[in-house]
């Protein structure tokens, strides 16, 4: 079990070199983060509720990104989560907001529309 430091971001990717990528964006703009291969590695964490955000994909080989964020939900309060997917469909965004997305991003996506849109949703949060 990694202690996750408050303020991080969190990035569920099972792609080495997208998470990778993302993570260095992410650093490179004096985010902490904590990088997993999977949904189910990020749930087997301790507390989350203070990480500032999570960052993941759509299509993870077990658990899908949307289920992850049904299962964030249901444990209560936590960090807002954005959506980013190589599979984009209307479907899939009106889904991922249904359940309380706090952003959607389709792949390929630019550094700076990922930046955005964590501030966006790092604001938008209410404080605990």
């Amino acid at each position: 079990m990694t202690l996750i430091p408050t303020g991080a971001v969190l990035v569920v990717d099972d792609d080495d070199s997208m998470r990778q990528a993302v993570q260095r964006l992410l650093n490179a703009a004096g985010l902490k983060t904590v990088a997993y291969a999977s949904a189910e590695a990020l749930l087997a964490e301790g507390p989350i509720a203070k990480a500032a955000c999570i960052v993941s994909d759509f299509k993870l080989p077990a658990m899908s990104g949307l289920e992850l964020l049904t299962e964030l939900r249901t444990r209560g309060p936590g960090p807002p989560v954005i959506v980013v997917t190589a599979h984009d469909a209307p479907e899939v965004r009106i889904e991922a907001m249904r359940r309380g997305a706090s952003g959607y991003l389709s792949k390929p996506f630019r550094g700076k529309d990922l930046l955005d849109a964590i501030d966006v949703a790092v604001r938008s949060e209410p404080a605990p």
